[in-house]
């Protein structure tokens, strides 16, 4: 009976003991990098939105059929097509695709001052351009994708992240969120709010640590607990350009020791027109973009930047944002868009 008793007495002890250098253990790497659980709700209560790409594009596309429409009352053949070129350029269609577009459709219309016509040219040849560049799904890999999300601050990037996030954990995939942006404090609160609403697992480290250890971080994460995408959510700070180029290329290759990136995802601001070009040509010289996601599509009269963008770096527009839920990220579909534009 006493040696019973005994050996009771040791094995509450030992247990003891494992549970205080667990405790201990846990306290040394709460101030390293920190994997958060996700919680199991929110995506199941979700509802999908049903608001088409027309009714949220309609600043842009009255600012264009109004050009449009004095353009086709211009009189001569010549003075048409210069109102048809204004009107693009008004829309931030920019400068090159413009002419692409006017040289291509002038010739599909010949001669003739028939506005259906017209329209019917342009469509086509906006179409061209915007199909130069027609892979439009989210590069899946197996067994783990790797999607790294950059941009500018402002522009809506760590909320692009949390989107695209709801959208891979609607469709039944398990999502890991690397919070890389460390410089700036809110972007991993934010980003932890997007966690918990589409049950998301995050990695996250203390703020001004080392980005690119918190995405190889995440990425361990990822292929650890057998998650099926990684979306890592960069610092957007433009302060020298040699130095975003050099963070960027960083985690780029110190996630790739671990895992290839399959995405290289570039966030822009439709509002912002041709300084969001200008951003765009930094990013595509500092990392490898391979698709735009293009935000408040729906809060700018110039959403020709689509066309603009998409001729200008060659890689396709994969997501638009038209508000502000969760539902609101939605697939590019260069049809729907053509005919939202000149609705």
């Amino acid at each position: 009976m006493e040696i019973g008793i005994g050996i009771a007495i040791a094995l509450i002890a030992v247990i003891a003991v494992v549970v205080l250098l667990r405790s201990k253990k846990s306290t040394a790497n709460s101030a390293q990098t920190k994997v958060v659980a996700p919680t199991q709700h929110s995506v199941a209560e979700a509802v999908a939105s049903t608001v088409s790409l027309s009714s949220r594009f309609a600043r842009t596309s009255g600012g264009f059929a109004a050009a449009l429409k004095s353009a086709f009352g211009a009189g001569s053949d010549d003075a048409v097509w210069q109102g048809v070129e204004e009107a693009l350029l008004m829309a931030d269609v920019g400068v090159s695709a413009t002419e692409v577009i006017i040289a291509q459709a002038r010739k599909a219309a010949g001669r003739s001052s028939d506005p259906d016509l017209i329209k019917s040219a342009l469509k086509n040849e906006i179409l061209n351009v915007l199909n130069e560049q027609s892979n439009r799904e989210l590069n899946r890999v197996d067994p783990l994708t790797v999607v790294l999300i950059v941009g500018v601050n402002g522009a809506g990037k760590t909320t692009s992240v949390g989107k695209i996030a709801y959208r891979l954990t609607r469709a039944g995939l398990k999502v890991v969120l690397g919070a890389a942006d460390t410089f700036r404090a809110a972007a991993a609160d934010q980003l932890d709010t997007w966690a918990t609403r589409t049950d998301s697992i995050i990695v996250k480290g203390a703020e001004n640590s080392d980005p690119a250890a918190v995405a190889f971080d995440a990425v361990a994460s990822a292929s650890d607990t057998g998650a099926d995408v990684v979306l890592i959510d960069t610092a957007g700070r433009l302060h020298t350009k040699q130095g975003l180029m050099d963070e960027l290329s960083k985690i780029r290759r110190v996630v790739e020791k671990k895992a290839p990136v399959s995405e290289v995802l570039l966030v822009l601001d439709a509002t912002t027109g041709q300084n969001g070009l200008q951003q765009a040509k930094v990013f595509a010289e500092a990392v490898d973009v391979t698709g735009i996601v293009l935000t408040k599509l729906d809060g700018t009269a110039k959403g020709g930047v689509v066309i603009a963008v998409q001729q200008l770096l060659q890689v396709p527009v994969k997501f638009v944002g038209i508000g502000e839920t969760a539902e609101d990220l939605i697939d590019f579909d260069p049809e729907e868009f053509v005919d939202a534009l000149f609705a």
